[in-house]
């Protein structure tokens, strides 16, 4: 038998965070051994502990928010997925989640069959995302005439954004603009530090929704 998809549930409300635990726990093909209600908690442990597949996280937290919570989880388990489980679907948190690298993002009203439905398409490598967040999300991207930015891209930076946008990797990238595979990585590098994001997707969202390509 397949070993269950492993979840660390990271939610600072104990009552809802115990019964969503519970639930998970009772669903083949899924584990939720571990309930925080903070993310320095969370990040403590991975240090000692096998990381898990899917993280759901609150946004709202003690301490450390869910926001950067996504940042850190990411960099130090950069193989697992993290969906933002929270109560807020308000433009800024979710544009933020997705620029930090969040795999997908749901409401707390969301049913337990589907919690654990995008749960086991994180861990395939998919987007779940709740119908209206998605709704959402792709009203941010249909705004017109947003005001265009560079954010100091050079003519090389914005022709290898353009190329990330379109789905290449770094091999590829380089491949076409004939550069090699160490300067387009720098290039990249230098991408993510100029847009203030940390991940592709952070990447090509930024790129979109603001129209720099």
């Amino acid at each position: 038998m397949t070993d269950p998809i492993q979840v660390w549930l990271i939610e600072d409300h104990k009552t809802y965070g115990q019964r969503l635990a519970r639930a998970l726990n009772r669903l083949d093909g899924i584990a939720c051994p571990r309930l925080f209600t903070a993310c320095e908690d969370a990040l403590a442990a991975l240090l000692e502990n096998e990381v898990p597949q899917v993280f759901l996280l609150d946004v709202e937290l003690p301490g450390m928010n869910g926001i950067d919570g996504i940042t850190r989880l990411r960099q130090l388990a950069p193989r697992a997925a993290v969906v933002i489980l929270t109560v807020f679907e308000d433009d800024d948190k979710i544009f933020r989640a997705i620029c930090a690298g969040a795999a997908g993002y749901l409401l707390k009203t969301s049913s337990t069959d589907n919690i654990a439905t995008a749960i086991l398409s994180a861990a395939a490598g998919g987007s779940p995302i709740n119908p209206t967040i998605a709704r959402r999300v792709l009203d941010m991207f249909s705004k017109a005439n947003l005001p265009r930015k560079d954010y100091g891209l050079t003519p090389r930076e914005k022709e290898i954004l353009q190329l990330l946008v379109q789905g290449q990797s770094t091999k590829e990238a380089a491949a076409q603009l004939q550069i090699s595979y160490h300067t387009a990585d720098g290039y990249i590098r230098d991408i993510y530090e100029k847009l203030q994001v940390s991940t592709r997707s952070g990447v090509v969202a930024k790129a979109l929704n603001e129209k720099l390509v």
